[in-house]
């Protein structure tokens, strides 16, 4: 490599080392939020201790990656082992984010393999796009996969998902993609289509995206009005749906959850000699704490009433279902009461998009959760993975969460042959949450064979093009 070469790289390394070391803090962070919020703790309070001898840690110990190796796994002040999980998130969030940079910013679309991984959106006529033209789609990006991580290591301890992990990425999708979009609008104009795929503002900006769509996530094509209605109608049912829940029109579901699996632990634990009232109050605090029980983990399908439950599930979808399909009507071009012609805003068009992904990846985990419920009489799958994959598509659009759920299931096959042949904790069960994040980023890395796939089982006459 000659100097010259070298001084032009060398912004882009300095950036990408950047990238990796905020990536890295940002993996302090998640091992914060692990740790945390399964135990009902502020994440900003109380200040950083050492978990044996409660004497707070200084910066140094906080140094992500580092601190552990410089501490050599072992706390400074009472000599107690620091776990290794700590030091790897932070790397692996680290790497996460350096190779996410690296594939959309720095690889040219034509180096082979790798090239071909870029996404539409980060392509311009050199095969190579410039951070700060996209850098809220890639924001939001990062959001979502330390969102993903966070959601994955709680849920393999826990069976269960703070919700929080899962609303901020949802609702930095659903601003962030919408505010960008009107900022672009404001500051360019709007776009006319030129060539599949490639718009062009009034000042000759160049914007590239899939066939038939406008922006970074699958949106309502040309003058799709009609989706725009169901999109906005079935917000208002959402809004709607929670307030009947507020006022006790509606029940929440499982709210008699944590009683009844406080007495079904005190009734096995019964069968032995012990203070069953002890039983039940320990019950109680491991529910609370989020601490991993296998046996409360066992009891989560023998749950009797999961039929009666959907049911009220079913009753709080209802306004969101009916209430979009009052919007798609009300809109309709074709003779609704408040009709639309032409080409809608761009910052309206991107903000549908963002809401009908939240509802696609939310729903289609939410009517597998209602059917299998009622079919085998046991809770199917958890609220948290449904709340997860809103989030994937408020970020992603409706075609990725649509396609990480079918192939979450792969995942699941995967992981229990790999338990079968090693053993150990391999073996154990695991909840759906992290096969689900771990298919989400295989499908954004893998687009191009997916597309592939696709267009051979559908008897394409080449790749099918997914945004």
């Amino acid at each position: 490599m000659s100097m010259a070469d070298f001084y032009m790289w060398l912004p882009r390394i300095t950036t990408l080392l950047f990238i990796g070391a905020f990536g890295a803090s940002v993996g302090s962070l998640t091992n914060v939020l692990v740790y945390r919020l399964p135990r009902g703790l502020g994440v900003v309070t109380p200040a950083s201790r050492c978990p044996s001898c409660e004497t707070k840690l200084t910066w140094r110990e906080n140094i992500p990656i580092f601190g552990w190796l410089i501490l050599r796994g072992r706390c400074r002040f009472c000599q107690s082992k620091i776990s290794p999980e700590y030091p790897i998130v932070e790397a692996l969030m680290a790497m996460l984010f350096m190779g996410f940079y690296a594939l959309w910013y720095v690889v040219p679309a034509d180096v082979p393999f790798w090239g071909s991984i870029k996404p539409e959106w980060a392509l311009t006529d050199e095969g190579m796009a410039f951070a700060y033209q996209t850098w809220p789609a890639f924001a939001i990006l990062l959001a979502l996969v330390a969102s993903l991580v966070a959601m994955t290591i709680v849920d393999a301890k826990t069976y269960t998902i703070p919700l929080v992990l899962a609303w901020v990425p949802l609702g930095l999708g659903i601003l962030g993609h919408t505010g960008h979009a009107l900022w672009f609008e404001l500051h360019h104009g709007a776009m006319t289509q030129t060539a599949p795929g490639l718009w062009i503002t009034p000042d000759r900006t160049r914007w590239i995206s899939e066939i038939g769509w406008q922006w970074t996530i699958t949106t309502p094509a040309g003058d799709g009005w009609r989706w725009i209605g169901a999109a906005l109608g079935g917000v208002v049912g959402l809004i709607v749906a929670n307030a009947l829940v507020a006022f006790g029109l509606i029940r929440r579901s499982f709210a008699d959850y944590d009683e009844w699996e406080a007495k079904a632990l005190a009734e096995r634990q019964v069968e032995t000699p012990g203070d069953a009232a002890k039983v039940v109050e320990g019950a109680c605090k491991t529910s609370k704490q989020g601490e991993n029980d296998e046996s409360a983990a066992d009891l989560w399908i023998q749950y009797p009433h999961a039929r009666r439950e959907m049911v009220k599930e079913l009753a709080f979808l209802a306004p969101v279902v009916g209430l979009a399909i009052v919007g798609a009507w009300v809109l309709n071009p074709a003779g609704g009461p408040l009709a639309q012609t032409g080409v809608a805003p761009l910052w309206l068009t991107v903000l549908s998009g963002t809401l009908l992904g939240a509802f696609a990846g939310g729903g289609v985990v939410w009517a597998v959760r209602i059917l299998g419920s009622l079919a085998f009489g046991k809770e199917a799958m958890g609220l948290g993975d449904v709340h997860l994959m809103a989030a994937v598509g408020a970020c992603l659009g409706w075609i990725d969460p649509v396609l990480a759920f079918f192939g979450a299931a792969f995942v699941g096959v995967a992981w229990a042959l790999l338990g079968a042949l090693l053993g150990g904790k391999l073996r154990r069960a695991m909840p759906y949450g992290p096969f689900l994040a771990i298919a989400t980023l295989m499908v954004v890395l893998g687009k191009p064979w997916i597309e592939v796939l696709l267009g051979r089982l559908t008897g394409a006459s080449g790749p099918l093009h997914l945004p």
